[in-house]
């Protein structure tokens, strides 16, 4: 994610999640935490073939610990495996950063996350009480042991269905802007 993506990562943003949208500036505080050598953000966004903005992620690291901060992915995409793709990509930037372990809340009432969360082998670990304000619902908190073993598990595989966003692309071309070699 560039500065140039935030206004459309803010529509997905406000689509989504009506109640608890991040503001323009929580994402150009994450993007300044992003780039160079002291670099502790990873952000992605996904577009479509017609270079629209169909989904985004976001991971945060500090020693060995990385926590998701985001992963948003548009409706009609729902199903498709981009949540997937976003995921494992979040994944490898945990694996770049050598943490051990990655962190996560998800509200206790998007199962389908949840899910997602759990085929990739993060278990629940708590509840944060009305965490997600303003409507004061609960967060799971998820745990992740050892992210790089997944990259050559069942993570390793995932692709998206034909005509999806592809994440990668999008991942080498900031990694070909940065002048350092693809990590992909």
């Amino acid at each position: 994610m560039r500065w140039w993506d935030i206004d459309p990562v803010l529509e997905l943003e406000k689509a989504l999640f009506p109640e608890d949208a991040w503001s323009r500036g929580m994402f150009w505080s994450e993007l300044a935490h992003a780039r160079g050598p002291e670099a502790t953000r990873r952000y992605l966004v996904a577009e479509d073939g017609g270079g629209r903005v169909v989904g985004y992620a976001g991971l945060v690291s500090g020693g060995e610990q990385a926590d998701v901060q985001t992963i948003a992915v548009a409706r009609e995409l729902w199903g498709s495996g981009l949540g997937a793709r976003l995921l494992t990509e979040l994944l490898r930037a945990a694996t770049a950063f050598e943490c051990a372990e990655v962190m996560l809340e998800c509200r206790v009432d998007n199962v389908r996350a949840q899910k997602l969360y759990e085929r990739f082998g993060f278990e629940p670990i708590g509840f944060r009480r009305g965490y997600y304000q303003p409507g004061n619902v609960d967060a799971l908190v998820m745990r992740l042991s050892d992210p790089a073993r997944l990259l050559n598990g069942p993570a390793a595989g995932v692709d998206a269905p034909e005509g999806a966003a592809d994440v990668r692309e999008t991942a080498e071309r900031e990694t070909a802007e940065r002048g350092t070699e693809s990590d992909g």
